[in-house]
């Protein structure tokens, strides 16, 4: 019987790269300085008000979402994840 080496596992990230829009937007929220609406918008091509209506939704899943005001600019972060 032949035996076959296990693959040995690349030098990677732990995290795997964002695929989705939803993802690189949670990812952006996650950082610890936070986001901004316009990257989040940006990043995902989004409109502010579709944004904002995507983490509202974050919220409905149990994320808690902090907001900062920091030189007249929201910066939002996630502070706690749900059971997602």
């Amino acid at each position: 019987m032949t035996q076959t080496s296990a693959a040995k596992p690349t030098a990677q990230s732990s995290k795997p790269e964002p695929t989705t829009k939803n993802q690189k937007v949670i990812a952006l929220l996650s950082r610890e300085g936070g986001a901004t609406l316009e990257g989040m918008s940006t990043l995902a091509t989004w409109q502010p008000h579709s944004t904002r209506s995507f983490m509202t939704g974050l919220k409905k899943k149990g994320h808690v979402i902090e907001s900062d005001k920091i030189d007249g600019i929201h910066l939002y972060r996630i502070t706690l994840n749900g059971g997602t």
